[in-house]
């Protein structure tokens, strides 16, 4: 294996995909090659640990206030607390 010179899908600098880094991922049996440079890898994955912003709601179902990870619109779908979602899948 040789070093690859690839794009990040993020900031669009060119980063080394090295034949170090080949072998590791080969070795966890990964198929495909990075997409992100370390940097864009490494922002991506403190924000997907950061904590949802939550708004405030009224169970269509129940009635009770809660809190949901969207914002609710005006006429839009009705919006349920976590019990009563839970409640409705199978």
């Amino acid at each position: 294996m040789s070093d690859m010179s690839l794009n990040c899908r993020d900031c669009g600098k060119e980063f080394v995909f090295s034949d170090r880094d080949q072998a590791f991922f080969a070795e966890k049996g990964w198929q495909n090659q990075p997409t992100r440079c370390r940097d864009c890898a490494r922002a991506k994955r403190a924000n997907m640990q950061a904590p949802r912003q939550m708004f405030p709601a009224v169970c269509a179902a129940c009635g009770k206030n809660c809190e949901v990870p969207f914002e609710p619109r005006e006429g839009g779908r009705p919006v349920k607390c976590l019990e009563c979602f839970r409640a409705d899948r199978p």
